[in-house]
């Protein structure tokens, strides 16, 4: 029988590039080599698709560069890479696309939307469930309408910031109390994140988010609050899995503590009692489905000391290093890294043919 040729896609144009190739070197070496057979496709920060040709193997290095591979593109409705000018390289032709790209231009919608351009299966949210992901203050609004909590919040935009701060600063210092979150609204891996308790702060806070996206939201921090994710994994039909907990080795789980150091500790399962287990798992269903999620999502929460839980986001393409919790939570739930691959590329199959049927039925 032959086997399924897997795109394994990463890199891309965002801050997050580098947690991209390494989640993919993680994805690349755990992947059943007897079932799939991969093919590495790197995207450079400029957006420019570069093939692995072999010789030079695209996950050596920490950056996607026109250095890495052979230079190529999508072929429309082919599921095919092709070179410059159109032409058939020969190694490129594809069953289903594992697009392990994160944050703007890759888990967004843009990148997904080329790939329903292409015809082409893929894991992960669609369209739509990615763009809403991606930005918090869309995906905040989906989330009120199904009626889950949250935090309080403002969305600033950069323009108004440039414009008028004194205004902006004053609006803030209304409607939230110290201490607050600052974060860009389209990015993940705590990038661009800052915790503020002061106004001088707050503003240095917005000048570093507005270095990221044109949206910069604030929400109000939980204090003592304890960070809890949860993993979801199906279709139509969607499964949550165990909850593990995060304690942060800094004030809060910035990119530091998640990616580069050993302060932050990973608990598997978190100690939490069964009717916060069930309240969990029933939230980041809910949350999955407000938004019309597929494939895969991790959804983080907030347990306040008076024992409320509040969503706080969806990441519809979590990390997958070797230390990342969407993985850890599933081979908590009896799910190993290497099945949970196979589980992940099957739904993506099963989700681009039921909608090929839609299609031919027209």
């Amino acid at each position: 029988m032959s086997k399924t040729r897997v795109l394994l896609v990463f890199g891309g144009q965002s801050a997050e590039h580098e947690i991209s190739v390494i989640s993919a070197r993680s994805v690349y070496a755990a992947i059943d080599t007897s079932r799939y057979e991969v093919i590495l496709a790197g995207i450079s920060r400029s957006g420019q698709w570069f093939l692995d040709d072999g010789e030079r193997q695209l996950l050596e290095c920490d950056e996607v560069s026109a250095d890495s591979g052979v230079p190529v593109q999508l072929g429309g409705g082919q599921r095919d890479l092709v070179g410059s000018g159109g032409i058939d390289i020969g190694k490129g032709s594809f069953d289903v696309v594992f697009p392990l790209l994160h944050g703007p231009h890759g888990e967004d919608g843009c990148v997904q939307g080329l790939l329903e351009l292409a015809d082409a299966a893929y894991v992960g949210a669609g369209v739509a469930a990615s763009a809403v992901g991606m930005d918090k203050e869309l995906a905040r609004a989906v989330f009120a309408h199904a009626g889950l909590r949250q935090t309080e919040y403002l969305v600033v935009r950069r323009s108004a910031w440039k414009v008028d701060p004194t205004s902006i600063l004053a609006r803030i210092e209304n409607a939230l109390r110290y201490p607050l979150f600052v974060k860009p609204v389209n990015l993940g891996s705590s990038i661009g994140i800052s915790k503020v308790h002061d106004v001088e702060s707050l503003g240095a806070a917005l000048d570093v988010a507005a270095g990221y996206d044109i949206k910069m939201m604030v929400e109000s921090s939980i204090e003592q609050a304890r960070e809890l994710e949860c993993a979801v994994l199906g279709n139509d039909d969607p499964k949550a899995s165990v909850i593990g907990e995060i304690i942060p080795g800094a004030e809060f789980y910035d990119y530091t503590t998640k990616y580069i150091d050993d302060r932050s500790q990973l608990i598997v399962p978190a100690d939490l009692s069964k009717s916060e287990k069930v309240s969990i798992q029933e939230m980041s269903l809910e949350a999955f489905r407000a938004i019309d999620g597929a494939g895969l999502a991790r959804v983080d929460f907030l347990l306040s000391p008076s024992g409320e839980v509040f969503l706080n986001e969806i990441n519809t393409m979590p990390g997958f290093t070797p230390i990342s919790m969407y993985p850890r939570l599933w081979q908590a739930s009896g799910i190993e890294y290497p099945e949970l691959i196979g589980q992940l590329i099957q739904l993506a199959l099963g989700r681009y043919g039921e909608k090929k049927q839609s299609r031919l039925s027209r």
